[in-house]
């Protein structure tokens, strides 16, 4: 399948500072792709080159089969990089009207956009007098005047509060049930295992894993609760390797096929252990996200 979004080798300096390094990167039409990282890891910089803002050091950019910023690009494409930015005493509803000028969109698709992201009753309000969750959806209404096929989001829920993060994640996941791609970057991970089909983590500028959202979380463990936990930890080692098992709060996460709970239960009985819990655990993504960004592994994981 094409990618609508092909990003090869990428890399951006700012004099000493390497803000991109190397980074490879698809989307692919119709997906909900993740980019997510801490604060600071190269995201933002990142997009701004999809989006034309900022030119590359180096590396090969492709966007809806073009060179991103042309205008027959831009045409196709959807976008809030950073804090949307309106006229604070105009409403939104002319804020949107203005925008639709300059892109030459017909005004029926303003009221079309505002009623997509549920701001219709507010919509001649002044921006100044919005909170930042309604900021943050004029911005994504604007970023869809032109039916766009690609909508780029740059931490979308940032600052919002919990009533808020769900409102955009509904949002978010009702594009892409619309058939649009859509590239959202947050340093939030609950949030992007979610509503993402597919995440790239990024860190320190490096891509460090590019996957299914389920692929990142890999196979079923098995969490243990088991005392005395060290000579838990120390017969569980034994039998499978001390790669396998891990410290996770006061209980043991080990990575095996479930299938083997019983025997690995009879084991520690034997060795006078007394098991208080046994079951199965699927490796949240924030297990995953933190392995790779504090050992600064490189390659793919299953």
């Amino acid at each position: 399948m094409d990618a609508l979004v092909e990003v090869s080798g990428l890399t951006k300096r700012y004099g000493d500072t390497l803000a991109v390094d190397g980074v490879d990167l698809r989307v692919l039409p119709g997906e909900v792709y993740g980019f997510l990282g801490p604060n600071g890891a190269g995201k933002t910089t990142t997009l701004r080159i999809l989006t034309g803002l900022i030119a590359p050091t180096s590396g090969r950019v492709r966007v809806l089969g073009g060179t991103p910023g042309r205008p027959d690009v831009l045409g196709k494409t959807g976008s809030m990089i950073e804090s949307p930015a309106f006229y604070p005493y105009l409403s939104g509803l002319d804020n949107l009207r203005l925008l639709a000028e300059y892109a030459e969109v017909p005004r029926h698709r303003v009221d079309e956009v505002l009623d997509l992201v549920d701001l219709r009753e507010r919509s001649r309000d002044r921006f100044s007098a919005y909170s930042l969750g309604m900021k943050q959806r004029l911005g994504v209404a604007a970023a869809l005047l032109k039916d766009p096929e690609l909508v780029i989001l740059d931490e979308p829920t940032n600052g919002l509060d919990p009533a808020g993060m769900r409102d955009m994640r509904r949002l978010i996941r009702e594009l892409g049930s619309d058939g649009r791609t859509v590239l959202l970057s947050s340093h939030l991970l609950g949030e992007v295992q979610q509503i993402c089909d597919r995440v790239g983590i990024i860190d320190a500028g490096r891509m460090v894993a590019e996957h299914h959202v389920e692929d990142l979380r890999g196979e079923q463990e098995l969490l243990i609760r088991a005392a005395p936990r060290e000579s838990a930890h120390s017969v569980l080692s034994g039998l499978l390797g001390a790669d396998a098992v891990h410290r996770y709060d006061d209980m043991l996460r080990v990575q095996v096929d479930p299938a083997r709970a019983a025997d690995l239960n009879r084991a520690l009985v034997e060795a006078g252990i007394a098991v208080s819990e046994l079951h199965t655990s699927e490796r949240a993504l924030e297990d995953v996200f933190f392995q790779l960004t504090t050992t600064g592994a490189k390659s793919d994981v299953g």
